[in-house]
């Protein structure tokens, strides 16, 4: 099916024609649905901190800092930003030139009010003559999308989200990647020093330098923090074959094979490259103002603190196991932290032999970490909490995405309907063992999380292999923790109008200043 050709290009991406052989196969076979337990709920799993923990939690986590470990905040960043415009992109297609849909009146009612609003205004009269609201009062609609999106004005149809002007201070607008800079001043740093790695895609990358340069020192001397800002890029090695409907390799008009971008969770691959004791990861879009950070930034400290507190505990008992020298009182204490704390269970573990059961709670407890923040269900699209049972028939916490849930189950469709909680990817990670060699993430990914969608190109339909998501299936194996977090942590932006949420908006003493003012 491979042609030398084939077999040249496929290497030329550092893949091997035994991987794409295998890709295939899983488009033909499809990916089994996972098998679902229960949904993780505050009685099954997730855990509810008080004041008084949470205090306890933080000093725990500064406590921690204050011993010189490496700290990271790690950005996926790579997208573009064209689906937080979909709606102006069929504006613009639209055969009508007025705004008629709710969105487009919610858009140009409040078009003052985004923080872009200025950069808006410059452009329009640098490609018009006109300021904005010259061109509000002569109806000019499609031609203000189109300096808003177009690669002749400011371009934002084709940038991608961390670049975009999110929030307005009195100071100039920050764009989201500036917020993650404060943010990791503001809990990830250790001994003065913070680091921020974005995974960002290749055509971007200048771009995100460019902003770095001229905003770093800015941040660095507000926060008298030294901020170290690293990028990636996504794999070649991680793209995976598309095929055509019949499972046969989807080819170009030039007849070479198309591959694709493996989704997020290719990037478990640049996660895996990071060295660092803890490292949080967050989503790009989902930041919030200054006057807002303060409940992001206590739960960031009090996630952390559970994970250094989970991680002392299992450093402790894999050093005793190590020993050969405990009782069975011990290692009934190790089984409790395993299965209470660590929520991880397996229903045959009294008939263990002592011998295969200390091999099991290693194995178990030696392993990345993770401590997830979830929100209450409110209705958002996304993963949820839910304990699954692994190849290895124990049963652990999970994050699910609907892809990996079988429809046709309707206890399954119940439980991840009623799901009380939302996982809006707040994760604290830690990915050293206890004799602090780093893990090999790569080997705690389960193949068996990928899932086939469909796409097209050039108006030919295509399916197309999505690797396990980065905190799905490719965390499938890690210890996984999930602690309530309150709903004001999670503000993503999904599409332009969300910025004028009240969360995404200076409060009204701050109000907005532009020089554009009578634009």
């Amino acid at each position: 099916m491979l042609s030398e050709a084939d077999i040249k290009q496929i290497s030329a991406r550092g893949i091997s024609e035994e991987k794409v052989q295998k890709q295939l196969r899983q488009i033909e076979q499809g990916f089994p649905f996972l098998k679902l337990e229960a949904a993780a709920s505050v009685e099954r799993g997730i855990r509810v901190l008080d004041g008084e923990e949470r205090e306890r939690l933080i000093d725990d986590w500064n406590e921690y800092k204050a011993h010189g470990h490496k700290v990271v905040k790690f950005v996926p960043a790579s997208g573009a930003a064209s689906r937080m415009f979909k709606n102006l992109f069929a504006f613009l297609e639209a055969y009508y030139a007025e705004p008629t849909t709710d969105f487009e009146h919610t858009f140009f009612d409040n078009i003052r009010r985004f923080a872009f609003r200025e950069a808006l205004c410059d452009q329009c009269k640098a490609k018009w003559g006109k300021n904005l609201r010259s061109m509000l009062d002569e109806h000019r609609y499609k031609d203000i999308v189109a300096t808003l999106l177009g690669t002749d004005g400011l371009n934002y149809g084709q940038l991608p989200k961390g670049l975009l002007l999110f929030h307005s201070y009195a100071d100039g607008p920050r764009t989201p990647m500036e917020e993650h800079l404060v943010e990791a001043a503001l809990y990830a740093a250790s001994n003065g020093q913070a680091h921020v790695h974005f995974t960002v895609s290749h055509e971007h990358l200048e771009l995100f330098r460019q902003k770095v340069e001229q905003k770093l020192s800015h941040y660095e001397q507000m926060f008298d923090t030294q901020i170290e800002v690293t990028f990636s890029e996504q794999k070649p090695s991680t793209d995976t074959i598309a095929a055509n409907n019949d499972n046969t390799p989807f080819r170009n008009t030039d007849g070479s094979l198309l591959f694709r971008p493996g989704g997020h969770g290719a990037l478990i691959e640049n996660l895996n490259d990071i060295d660092a004791d803890i490292i949080f990861i967050k989503n790009i879009d989902n930041v919030v103002p200054d006057r807002i950070k303060g409940d992001t930034v206590l739960y960031k400290n009090v996630l952390a603190g559970v994970l250094v507190n989970l991680q002392k505990r299992a450093f402790g008992y894999l050093k005793t196991l190590d020993t050969g020298v405990y009782n069975h009182e011990k290692l009934e204490e190790i089984i409790r932290f395993l299965q209470r704390d660590l929520c991880c269970r397996r229903s045959d573990i009294k008939e263990l032999e002592d011998a295969e059961l200390v091999s099991y709670l290693r194995r178990k407890l030696n392993r990345p970490m993770r401590v997830c923040g979830v929100v209450k269900n409110v209705g958002e699209p996304g993963g949820g909490p839910f304990l699954a049972y692994n190849a290895d028939g124990t049963v652990s916490l999970q994050i699910l995405e609907s892809s990996q849930i079988d429809t046709s189950n309707p206890t399954y469709v119940k439980m991840f309907k009623n799901g009380t909680h939302f996982n809006p990817v707040d994760l604290v990670c830690a990915t050293k063992d206890y004799r602090g060699h780093a893990f090999d993430l790569t080997r705690y990914v389960d193949p068996a999380t990928g899932f086939i969608s469909r796409k097209s190109k050039n108006g030919r339909e295509l399916k197309a292999l999505e690797l396990p998501g980065l905190w799905n299936g490719a965390m499938s194996d890690w210890i996984t923790v999930f602690v309530e977090v309150p709903l004001d942590t999670f503000n993503p932006v999904k599409t332009v109008n969300d910025l004028l949420r009240p969360q995404h908006q200076p409060s009204p003493e701050e109000g907005t200043h532009h020089h554009c003012a009578h634009g």
